[in-house]
């Protein structure tokens, strides 16, 4: 029996690059999604739509799990922001979103809010001791990502 584990996070940060360009690299997706860790493959599906397949988490031959899902997005340069919807029926995972993008005086003030629900094809028993370590783990891939994300920035 299956169990699915749900994550919020929410995450920001200065840069001094202008809202302009930090807008270009949020809203071109393929971009920005090289900046997040472990991700296998990114599939452009069409109409602004991505299929996630993220990298297996397996112990020797064994795959324990595989996140892939999909979101539709829409970017929006008069309001700074990236939104992102979850596809139904696409892999084992719902996952939406946003970045939203602040002009400063000296630069962008860059807010990410995210959310998501996992189905974990393991032991219903096993979700008390797992589900801690799957939203730990998917909240130091979110932090990378934003670390990723600022040097990216960096180099514009």
């Amino acid at each position: 029996m299956s169990f699915t584990v749900s994550i919020n996070v929410e995450r920001a940060f200065e840069t001094a690059v202008p809202s302009a360009k930090v807008f270009g690299l949020l809203s071109d997706v393929p971009k920005s999604a090289s900046c997040f860790p472990d991700v296998e493959r990114l599939e452009d599906l069409g109409g602004n739509a991505f299929r996630w397949t993220m990298e297996r988490i397996a112990v020797g031959d064994q795959t324990l799990q595989q996140t892939i899902y999909a979101c539709r997005y829409h970017s929006d340069p008069a309001l700074n922001s990236v939104v992102w919807t979850p596809i139904e029926g696409e892999g084992n995972a719902l996952v939406d979103g946003a970045w939203s993008i602040t002009s400063r005086e000296k630069g962008s003030s860059v807010t990410l809010k995210t959310a998501g629900k996992l189905l974990v094809d393991l032991p219903g028993f096993l979700q008390f001791l797992l589900s801690p370590m799957i939203v730990f783990a998917f909240t130091q891939k979110i932090d990378r990502y934003i670390a990723n994300i600022k040097e990216a920035l960096s180099q514009l």
